[in-house]
């Protein structure tokens, strides 16, 4: 019957898979151990991971200034030492953007600004870390800290004024750090990618008022609107206006990263000290929550308020 000659054909098959096995394992086993080979042996000069990136002399830069060393202290060093790494690399990322608007290429300004859009998400993300500090624990070192204080951070500030948030007071502040001064009063004096944006749509044929090119503080009610209604076009056709279409909507993600930061950043500074001074003299939270409301790219924010009527 059917069964039988089932049967028989499977005892005819089951010696030829079962010889065939060995072979099939023994090559998979050769190449399981050709890829575990560790690599050479190192040699005396030969360049290695610990001296490329400084190893040691980067785990040197942690020092807290607890007696003993509490390690919540190493975690809020090592976290905000991170982010001024971040910082030079966004940085660096928005020079190229800009770079790249002043040679006329949006899409190259688009894919650079990109780089720091994201370094920006990292630091929304990274901030949190602070919560896992115990608050208690926290107020054992933090006096240590006075007078330093996250406001005095030179880099952030820098890209603040490379989206054309610029204020002279914050350059004043830093007047007797000379290098700091002079580092914030050149991005100051620079052209920031809010203008730059409008100034390469205006030279695209765009009817950008050029009163708009202007520090956003400066610029009237009238001439935002007539700036919103130019750039109505490239949202309501997106696919007709690709490039400054992307561009766009990049600086705008970078603005509100930044929003979502500052966002973030207080609800993590209420989570473990409250509403406290701030180590260098702010009123913490109640000061935070003042630089909410900054917007780099307004008009983009407020476009969208007049598409479709």
């Amino acid at each position: 019957d059917r069964a039988k000659i089932l049967r028989a054909q499977v005892a005819r098959l089951r010696p030829q898979a079962l010889a065939s096995k060995p072979t099939a394992a023994t090559e998979v086993a050769g190449e399981m151990r050709q890829a575990a080979t560790l690599p050479r042996d190192l040699q005396p000069g030969d360049l290695t991971y610990a001296r490329y990136l400084r190893v040691h002399e980067l785990l040197a830069q942690i020092q807290p200034l607890s007696s003993p060393p509490h390690p919540d202290e190493r975690l809020f060093i090592v976290i905000h030492q991170a982010y001024e790494l971040w910082f030079s690399i966004a940085i660096e990322a928005i020079e190229t953007s800009i770079a790249a608007m002043q040679r006329g290429d949006p899409w190259d300004a688009n894919h650079k600004l990109r780089r720091a859009v994201e370094i920006m998400c990292l630091g929304v993300k990274q901030i949190h870390l602070l919560e896992t500090m115990d608050p208690a624990e926290f107020l054992t070192f933090r006096s240590k800290l006075n007078p330093a204080s996250g406001f005095q951070s030179v880099q952030f500030k820098e890209i603040e004024f490379l989206l054309g948030l610029k204020h002279p007071g914050f350059v004043n502040y830093f007047k007797h750090d000379e290098e700091a001064h002079a580092r914030l009063q050149a991005r100051f004096e620079a052209p920031d990618l809010r203008q730059l944006f409008f100034q390469h749509l205006r030279a695209q044929g765009y009817p950008i008022p050029e009163e708009a090119l202007a520090p956003s503080a400066d610029v009237s009610s009238e001439v935002r609107e007539a700036t919103v209604q130019a750039l109505r076009p490239i949202y309501e056709h997106p696919v007709d206006h690709g490039p400054y279409y992307t561009l766009a909507e990049a600086l705008l993600d970078l603005d509100m990263t930044l929003a979502l930061w500052r966002f973030h950043h207080i609800l993590v500074v209420k989570r473990v000290i409250g509403f406290k001074q701030g180590t260098g003299g702010s009123g913490g939270v109640s000061y935070l929550m003042t630089t909410l409301g900054k917007e780099a790219f307004p008009e983009l924010w407020q476009v969208r308020t007049v598409l479709g009527t």
